[in-house]
């Protein structure tokens, strides 16, 4: 599914935080954003997701406005952030709610929460725990799973390396790899881990003032170079 972007604009406070004139993210894209703290990544991907109103502009899914037709949501997975999550539900009843939404059957369900047992690390499942009791690194797996069981055929996570261990963030990029591969579902995912997002990425958005300063395209992993000299010289 191809996402299209065209003069979008946000303005909080007299302030633009997002003002993209033009984009375009390919049906089959692993995009991964990036940029300093206030650069408007997670502004711009909550534009995607109709969560928030632009003040210009559109956002396109597969041909349609996403905030004059729905039919996006059927195939979008996303995890912003823990107000996603349903903090009186245990992650079972978490997990059942969403496939209730998108009509997975009980089977399917338990074949694709298999999929992420080494993620889940024996710590979600079976805990008899709300979710809410969790610790932010198992509540951040447990909202990324929720994004991804729906098998999406696009998929947008804020950070998701946030609070991980180093082997759950490895695992992490090996998921959103496989998914990419085996479904073709197309990828946005923001994150201040350069090297993991880096090394999933087909290409890399850098944002900075609500722009999008640099457009790389991440062969091979060559956009590290361009990166960290972004970075380190702070321009």
């Amino acid at each position: 599914m191809e996402i299209q972007i065209n003069e979008l604009v946000k303005i909080y406070g007299g302030e633009t935080v997002v003002n993209v004139p033009s984009l375009t993210i390919k049906s089959g894209e692993i995009v991964g954003l990036v940029g300093n703290n206030g650069a408007g990544k997670t502004t711009l991907m909550r534009l995607m997701l109709d969560l928030i109103k632009a003040d210009g502009g559109c956002v396109r899914s597969n041909g349609q406005k996403v905030c004059d037709d729905e039919h996006w949501k059927d195939y979008t997975g996303s995890f912003i952030d823990g107000r996603f999550l349903i903090d009186f539900y245990t992650p079972e009843e978490y997990f059942g709610f969403i496939a209730d939404v998108y009509k997975i059957s009980d089977t399917i369900l338990r074949e694709r929460l298999e999929q992420f047992d080494r993620f889940m690390n024996g710590e979600i499942l079976g805990k008899r725990k709300l979710i809410r009791n969790f610790s932010e690194g198992n509540r951040q797996k447990i909202g990324i799973i929720g994004a991804m069981i729906i098998a999406p055929q696009v998929l947008i996570l804020d950070e998701p390396f946030n609070y991980l261990d180093p082997s759950s963030q490895m695992i992490m990029a090996s998921l959103l790899q496989t998914m990419n591969k085996q479904l073709g579902t197309t990828i946005v995912v923001s994150s201040h881990n350069l090297e993991f997002v880096n090394s999933v990425s087909t290409r890399i958005l850098l944002m900075e003032k609500g722009k999008i300063m640099k457009d790389i395209p991440n062969q091979n992993n060559e956009a590290a170079t361009q990166l960290n000299n972004y970075f380190m010289s702070g321009k």
